[in-house]
C-alpha cells in the first residue's frame, strides 16, 4: 500500500463525518435542527491531477466538481465526473464538510462520494462501484475564488475480492455560482 494509500484509504471520510458529526451538534441541531437544509455557496471546479497507482504515477486526470447551493446541516451535496489519460471515467455523488478555520481566507474540506468507474485502458479497481474520499486545502479570495491543493482516493471499500485503490494529487480552482 502506498504512503499516500494509508493517508486517504477512507480515513478523510471518517474524519470528515465525525468532525462534520460534531460540527453538526453544536452548531446546526440547537438552532434549526441537525440536518436542516441550509443554503452554502455553491461552486464549479475543475482540477487538474496526477493518478498515482501502487505509488507509480499512471496517468493524469481532469476532474469536474459541482458544490451545490444545498446542503444539510454542515454537509454539503456534491456531485462530480472525471476521465483520465488512460480513458478511466468516474462519476458520482455525495458530500463535503468543509472545516471551520481560524483563517478567513483558509478553506480546508473533506468529501465522500458514491460513484461509477470505468476502467477504460487504465486500473483495474475491482469492480464499477467506486468510493471517492478525500481532503483540500486552499485560499480563498475576497470574491469567493478558491484555489486548493488535495488528495483523493477511489476504491470500492471491499465490496468485490479485489480492492487495490487510486490515488489522485489534484490542484483545483472553484468558482462560486449564485
Amino acid at each position: 500500500m502506498s504512503d499516500l494509500a494509508f493517508i486517504t484509504d477512507g480515513t478523510f471520510a471518517v474524519v470528515g463525518l465525525v468532525a462534520g458529526l460534531l460540527d453538526m451538534g453544536v452548531n446546526h441541531c440547537p438552532n434549526d435542527g441537525c440536518l436542516a437544509r441550509n443554503e452554502v455557496t455553491p461552486y464549479a471546479s475543475i482540477a487538474l491531477s496526477e493518478t498515482v497507482f501502487q505509488e507509480n504515477s499512471v496517468g493524469e486526470e481532469v476532474y469536474f466538481r459541482r458544490d451545490t447551493g444545498i446542503a444539510n446541516g454542515p454537509f454539503q451535496l456534491v456531485y462530480g465526473a472525471s476521465a483520465s489519460s488512460d480513458g478511466e471515467l468516474w462519476a458520482g455523488i455525495g458530500h463535503a464538510y468543509t472545516v471551520p478555520t481560524p483563517f478567513e481566507n483558509m478553506f480546508l474540506q473533506l468529501h465522500a462520494m458514491t460513484g461509477l468507474y470505468e476502467e477504460g485502458d487504465g486500473v483495474d479497481l475491482g469492480g464499477p462501484i467506486e468510493f471517492r474520499s478525500g481532503i483540500e486545502i486552499g485560499y480563498r479570495n475576497r470574491q469567493g475564488l478558491r484555489i486548493g491543493i488535495g488528495f483523493d482516493h477511489r476504491s470500492n471499500a471491499g465490496l468485490y475480492s479485489n480492492n487495490p485503490g487510486l490515488e489522485s494529487v489534484h490542484v483545483r480552482v472553484s468558482i462560486p455560482t449564485k
